[in-house]
């Protein structure tokens, strides 16, 4: 069942309205079941895998409260951690590793056949952060299995996230929830303007985009084009995605953390990532950079850069090889290829690189005279944000590194928009597309950026249109 399709919906609102028709204290299980029915309309024999994390990480969070020594602590972490993510990193990275061993040694392995099964980067992250809380104490072990099991199993997050946390996730899903107008109606609200992102940004900008990437020494020209309609598919499919599967969570009551906060309003890289997948982000800092920021290997890597390169220098480097080993872990996550690491470490560099650079812009700044409350300067942040996420991309969509790096030398060297409606995207590759089709996908986009304007500026245009009259209301949803 695709998020898009007929299916879901009815899926999702038969199981919302039997949700409230029942007893509270039973609302849970039913989730539960609905999660599992999901899951296994998927396939049956990828349910395997999330038994498997579900089970390995209960028994570990349960046995960490029962053992008190910390070195076996540490050990039971160690081992259910190993199992879960070496069991990803084998269904995911195989044929990555496999692929380059045979170019190094001109080998002949063959591939493995795996499906990857669904969400399993979202439910194992989910259920890796929790044994991590309860080994440092963040919150008690769930002591019930099944309980457990709808925290990692709970169906709309399955889909592509967000990563939740059970200190702030647990609680919803077990409490009793009574029917809700209001509630169901901003449901509703995130479902449609989901759909919108979706299908008329994302859907209508992606046979463009491949056409562009697929054919790019054809269209060598359009490669501006192409990372500009990419930025829009990739926002409205993942963020549109996002608020679908947060709308469908409220019909049930339950509120998902949000993972997207308008991140092309960013005014720096690190505040890109403070808006886009908010939850990795926070996970990454959380699991990953703080423990290796306090880790005692870097304290002493501390010590020796602040003797090397004096003090100010020398704290400012640690953090900044955080950085990269998180953004390395970034790229990791995207996807099992070497344009996807270099995407990570490029956005790792440019972190530590204003990390680094941080003092010495503020006194550029300074003698330049410039106000950051400016509304000019705040606009040239955006922009420059934006021209460099919109580089990281060719990293993200280009098939290989090469690629990318040969489109962006295009987009600089060549320049031929009067190509843009002779481009093929329809069956065979005989289609072009259409002026209509480019006027919707503009429109959308500047429906997208009002709606957005209006939420950076403070107000809730969404709470605005639910105390607008009953017919008005009507008419925006249809």
């Amino acid at each position: 069942m695709a998020l898009n399709s007929l299916e879901f919906l009815l899926f999702s609102a038969i199981a919302a309205a039997v949700y409230y028709l029942i007893p509270g204290r039973v609302q849970w299980i039913w989730l539960l079941v609905c999660s599992y029915i999901y899951y296994l309309s998927q396939g049956p024999h990828l349910a395997v895998y999330l038994l498997f994390t579900t089970l390995t990480t209960f028994g570990g969070g349960w046995m960490l409260e029962k053992i008190s020594d910390k070195q076996k602590k540490r050990w039971m972490v160690a081992a259910v951690l190993l199992l879960n993510f070496g069991m990803l990193a084998v269904l995911k990275y195989t044929n990555f590793f496999i692929l380059n061993f045979n170019k190094i040694t001109g080998g002949h392995l063959t591939f493995l056949d795996m499906a990857l099964p669904l969400g399993i980067s979202f439910y194992t992250f989910q259920s890796m952060g929790y044994l991590l809380d309860v080994y440092w104490k963040r919150c008690q072990a769930e002591k019930n299995p099944f309980r457990f099991a709808l925290f990692v199993a709970f169906f709309p997050q399955l889909l592509q996230g967000p990563i939740g946390r059970y200190s702030r996730l647990a609680s919803q899903l077990f409490e009793r929830h009574r029917w809700d107008w209001e509630q169901m109606e901003r449901g509703v609200q995130l479902i449609l303007w989901g759909f919108f992102k979706k299908m008329v940004l994302a859907d209508t900008a992606a046979p463009f985009v491949s056409a562009l990437f697929d054919q790019y020494e054809t269209y060598s020209g359009l490669g501006v084009f192409a990372v500009l309609a990419y930025s829009v598919q990739l926002y409205g499919d993942f963020s549109g995605g996002i608020d679908v599967v947060s709308g469908i969570a409220l019909l049930f009551g339950i509120s998902l953390d949000e993972n997207f906060r308008r991140p092309y309003f960013a005014r720096s890289i690190t505040d890109f990532w403070h808006r886009w997948h908010i939850t990795l982000g926070t996970w990454m800092k959380d699991y990953v950079f703080y423990p290796v920021s306090l880790s005692r290997w870097m304290g002493k890597f501390g010590k020796f850069t602040r003797k090397v390169f004096g003090r100010s220098t020398g704290r400012t480097l640690p953090i900044c090889l955080a950085n990269l080993i998180v953004f390395f872990l970034v790229g990791v996550w995207h996807g099992a290829a070497w344009k996807y690491i270099v995407y990570g470490m490029y956005n790792g560099l440019l972190i530590a690189f204003s990390g680094l650079m941080a003092a010495n812009f503020r006194k550029w700044k300074k003698t330049c005279r410039i106000n950051d409350k400016k509304t000019s300067w705040q606009i040239f942040q955006i922009a420059r944000t934006f021209l460099l996420v919109n580089i990281s991309w060719f990293f993200d969509r280009a098939d290989t590194v090469g690629q990318a790096l040969r489109m962006m030398k295009n987009t600089v060297t060549r320049w031929e928009p009067s190509a843009l409606l002779s481009v093929p995207v329809g069956s065979g590759g005989t289609a072009a597309y259409t002026a209509l089709a480019l006027g919707v996908l503009l429109t959308g986009c500047v429906l997208l950026f009002a709606v957005s304007f209006f939420q950076e500026r403070g107000r809730d245009v969404f709470a605005g249109l639910a105390a607008r009259p009953p017919l008005v209301r009507l008419a925006v949803y249809v």
